[in-house]
């Protein structure tokens, strides 16, 4: 799997997860994990997630640590589970750095308070993840946390690539130890 972390400022609408749009505007071809910094606005309209539609449930951030992925020759519920390890990572991650967070399903909190969003889905060609942390928790439709407002994380592009390129390492690990072993 290849990544990038993006060092411009990029709004997140939702539109956005969708089949090789990391493809068409980064040149990147096949299984990719991006990162970006950006405020995160996505409207019902955009929503992928039935459920937020269904309740009402927009989402906003002002600061937005975005991840999109693309993953291609996976079915959805496998893309449920990578979008998991993906949150185990990220999670990890926090935690490494001195933090208790808690996961409650693709969801982590601090403090009692949300972190992240997170969406898997399946396109026409791929699945499509997006997770997003929380930068700043002001004027979130939720009670949320933030790296930077309530955990005081500044270097957010080393705390991204950290994440990005262990997710890429674990996902590539999984399919060469599935390469491993003979069938009984």
């Amino acid at each position: 799997m290849k990544t990038l972390f993006i060092d411009d400022e990029i709004k997140y609408e939702g539109w956005q997860l969708c089949p090789h749009w990391i493809y068409k505007n980064f040149k990147i071809q096949g299984d990719a994990t991006v990162a970006f910094i950006g405020e995160c606005e996505v409207k019902l309209t955009e929503m992928v997630d039935i459920e937020d539609v269904i309740n009402d449930e927009p989402i906003y951030s002002k600061s937005m640590l975005s991840f999109i992925s693309e993953q291609f020759n996976v079915g959805l519920v496998e893309g449920v589970f990578r979008q998991r390890l993906l949150i185990c990572i990220i999670k990890e991650a926090l935690e490494k750095r001195g933090f208790k967070i808690t996961r409650g399903g693709d969801d982590l909190f601090f403090d009692g308070k949300k972190l992240t969003v997170s969406i898997a889905t399946k396109s026409s060609t791929s699945v499509l993840i997006h997770t997003g942390i929380n930068i700043i928790s002001d004027g979130a439709p939720v009670k949320a946390s933030g790296l930077t407002s309530e955990m005081g994380i500044k270097d957010i592009k080393t705390l991204a690539e950290e994440i990005i390129n262990k997710y890429a390492e674990e996902i590539d690990d999984i399919i060469m130890a599935s390469t491993k072993v003979r069938g009984v």
